[in-house]
Formats: C-alpha cells, structure tokens, sequence
C-alpha cells in the first residue's frame, strides 16, 4: 500500500480549482501534466480508448481567459474523463465494441454539453466493457482495463476505464454509467468514490442504452465533496430525456459537513454473509462502528427478496439490451459488411462479427425471454419480483435513513480468472444490482484494505436522498481518510 502523497495528479477538484484561480498554476499547465501521465501511465492500464490531447489544450486555454476575465466555475479548467458510451460530438465513441469502431456522433451528451459549459477539459473517452455489458472491463473489444492497485487484477466494469483514470491520477474526475453496479464496484475496487443517483436525476440522454430502465450516469471522483461538485454541474430536468424528473436539483454541496448525530443507519443482513469474502465483511463491521462513533444509530435491517435482485436483473437487462441493440444492424450506423450478398446476411455477419461474446449471449438471453410461450414466465415474472424489491426498500427506509453493505463481496480478481464463468463473474454486482432495480441512490467510498487491495463501503437511501448519502459518506470520509492513499505508480 502506498503512503499518502500531494502529487499533482491526486489533487482533489476542489485543490485543483483553488490553485487554478489563485493562479499557482494555469489549466493549460495542469492539462498538459495530465496528458504525460496518460501517455507514461496508460499504456500498462488501459484507462483510455481515446486521448483529445487538442481538444483538451483549446479547451484548457479557453478555461484560463475565463478564468482570467472572472467568470469561472468550479469545474472549469479541471481535465476530466468520459465513459466511451457518453456520446461526444465530433469525438468518437465505440462503447469499446468493434460495431461502432468508427462510429463518430454529430451531437453531445447532455451530461457531456454541461460539462463543457461549466469549462471543463475534455482528456479522452474511457475503456469499459463492451457495451457497458461486464464487471470487470475485459469484454472491451480493444483491450482490458488493468487495476492500478496490481496490474494484474481486474478494475471492475462496466466503467473500468473510467476507475481506473481517477485512481491512478490520469483525470481529476469522471464520469461513468451504472446498470447494475458499474459506477460503484469499480469504485469499490479501484478505491475511489463513485456515486450512482437516483433514476431520473441525471439525464441520459446522449448515453448509447443497455437497459433503458436501470442504466444511470453518475461521477468517479476522489472525494466526496468532489461528487458534490461534479452533480451540481450533471444534474436536472432534460426535456430531451423523457425519464429525466421536472424538478430542479438541489445543491448537493448544501449539508455536506453537517455530520450525521442521530442518523438511523440500517446493516443489510442479506450481504453481511454467505457470497461475502470474510475479509471485506469485517472491514464493512469496521466502517458501521466507526459509523457509530460518529453519532449514528445502528441496526439490522432484512430485504427478504434483496438475493433474488440479480435473477430478475439478468432477465430484465437482458430483454432491454435485445431491444435497444437490434438498431445496429450495418444499414443505418456502425459497422457493415459489405461482403456479403443480400440484406438478411449482411446482418447476420454484420452482428456475428460486429459483437462480442458476452454481448451476444445477453442479446440471446433476452430474445428467449421476450418469445411467444415465455415472456409471462420470464419477463413478467422477474417485473412482479421487481416491484416486491422496490417495495421492500421502500419499508426498510421508514425504518431507518440509510442502508449500508459492502460494495463488492469480494476485493479485485485476477484478470482471466472470471471471464470464462459467467456466474462467479455476475455474482460481482450481487450488492450493486438491487439498487438499480429499485432506482434508488448509491454511493461507493473506500474503507479499507484487504490483502493491500481497496474495499468499497455502500450507503444507499430512498429516492433523491443524495444530500444525505453525501453527507454520510462525507462524514466517514473525513473521519478515517482512506481516500488519501494512491497506488504507488
């Protein structure tokens, strides 16, 4: 384990925005810093699919003239990363699958366009898994996302890439998408935070779907304040999402250090057990106690229907997925085979080689569920289940303010280990896919090492509690500082 270090690349947003206006140093220069590390440092990780080292330079010089002129924000100047399925005009985007290889959209994200107003840098795109359809970003078509903690373990995924950029220095934050899990247990093992909002608080619109009713946006940062800063700027109503909610967003900055005396926090006793690595549940124990200490009050708390979560989600992601992928299919973007005569095979081909294995099994899986005879046994049984889980949140959250799991039931595996066992490799987001099924908030911070590996701490609450799981998260943050220690590359 590394000792904690002030290096420039492991500076918080916050410390990065403080020196930018005091003008200890200008984004140009911090922009151009991060550029080298990404070309020293990525090679061996895989963080990037696309490094805009000219478009991060003009955007750098136009953050420091706003700077100059006193217009900046808290984000302007400050070098960041996207997800390579946040859709980014003029920028290619592949969601790291050979169908959309050259694929260039004409228009960005809304998430991606708020953040260029508020000034930020765009440093590139970043790895995941083939259509953000993994844990541990190996489905990736052009290469693995290597976790900087030991190179020789997986990041987690779907958002690996995007881990992976934040905890080894190569982007002050960024921003990922979580279907299942795939902002917070790649947070979990990279030792970084990585927050998951309620469904419908960020919009998607720009976002290239897996499962339209699960898939969500939300920010890698550093800090927990920096979380904060990072939906102030992402966050509210976008006509263009129809699932966007018409409400406007609070200051998540607001509260932040009001501590958490009297708050009722809740164990889940369904992931404090069998599936969890005895070693993450007892640094989890230690996380609650120290939970404790700072003034909350702690309980056991049962989601009876909480281990059924991942075979309703690996029926309902899958149906979703076969919907929204059956768009590509060589005539209207994306890779075309060109060498074959006639529609109907030039699809075929297009799609067999165009998609990845996993991406091809869950497409299948949910064409199964969907087909005449077995859509009331699948599809619609796994909805009924889904409403029980949304139900069962709902109960436990008139009891209690939070809940709290480990993130991960285990710390990272080795590459190659679970790539081959879709199983062990689903069983990754067992504490993660609830949450998304239920379209509640989550957030992921480090708590702890085992074996000289990050583990993740979860605390989820009740629709648009965000201000209150960063509060809480803030609050434990500060009182133990595991978010001050970095890999040592």
């Amino acid at each position: 384990m590394a000792a904690p270090t002030s290096d420039l690349h492991y500076l918080t947003v916050r410390e990065m925005a403080d020196a930018l206006r005091a003008r200890r140093m200008s984004s140009y220069e911090l922009t151009q810093a991060h550029l080298l590390r990404i070309e020293r440092l990525d090679p061996s990780l895989g963080a990037y699919l696309a490094v805009t080292a000219e478009r991060a330079l003009a955007q750098a010089r136009a953050a420091d003239e706003r700077i100059a002129n006193g217009t900046a924000g808290p984000l302007t100047g400050i070098p960041m990363q996207l997800k390579d399925n946040l859709s980014t005009g003029g920028v290619r985007t592949t969601c790291a699958s050979r169908i959309l290889e050259n694929y260039t959209p004409a228009y960005d994200a809304t998430v991606a366009r708020r953040l260029a107003d508020a000034g930020a840098v765009l440093l590139g795109k970043g790895n995941m898994d083939e259509f953000a359809m993994g844990s541990s970003t190996e489905t990736s078509a052009y290469k693995p996302a290597r976790n900087p903690w030991d190179t020789d373990r997986v990041p987690g995924g779907s958002s690996g890439g995007p881990a992976v950029a934040v905890a080894a220095g190569e982007a002050a934050f960024s921003l990922g998408s979580d279907t299942g899990g795939s902002i917070r247990q790649p947070a979990a093992l990279c030792g970084v935070v990585g927050l998951k909002p309620t469904y419908g608080a960020v919009s998607r619109y720009g976002l290239i779907a897996f499962a339209s009713s699960l898939d969500q946006i939300g920010p890698f940062t550093r800090t927990v304040e920096d979380a904060a800063l990072v939906m102030n700027a992402i966050a509210g109503y976008d006509p263009n999402d129809s699932t966007s909610m018409p409400a406007p967003a609070p200051d998540f900055l607001l509260g932040l250090n009001d501590g958490i005396r009297g708050l009722r926090v809740g164990i889940v006793c369904e992931f404090m057990g069998d599936g969890i690595d005895p070693d993450v549940a007892n640094a989890t124990r230690i996380a609650i106690a120290e939970l404790e200490r700072l003034g909350a009050t702690v309980r056991d708390v049962s989601l009876p229907h909480a281990n059924a979560a991942l075979a309703v989600y690996y029926i309902i992601a899958p149906t979703e997925c076969s919907a929204n992928l059956s768009r590509y299919d060589g005539v209207k973007f994306g890779m075309s085979d060109q060498d074959t005569k006639g529609l109907w095979p030039a699809m075929e081909s297009t799609r067999r080689h165009g998609f990845g294995a996993e991406v091809k099994r869950r497409i299948l899986l949910g064409t199964y569920a969907l087909s005449s005879g077995y859509y009331d046994a699948y599809y619609l049984k796994a909805q009924q289940v889904r409403t029980i889980i949304r139900r069962e949140f709902a109960e436990a959250f008139q009891q209690v303010d939070v809940l709290v799991t480990p993130t991960s039931p285990t710390v990272a595996f080795k590459l190659g280990e679970r790539i081959s066992d879709p199983v062990r490799m689903h069983a990754s987001d067992v504490c993660t896919v609830p949450v998304n099924i239920a379209g509640i908030p989550g957030i992921s911070v480090p708590c702890g090492f085992v074996h000289g590996l990050p583990v993740g701490l979860q605390i989820l609450g009740p629709h648009l509690s965000e201000p209150t799981l960063l509060r809480v998260a803030h609050a434990y943050e500060q009182a133990t500082g595991w978010h001050r220690m970095h890999p040592g590359i």
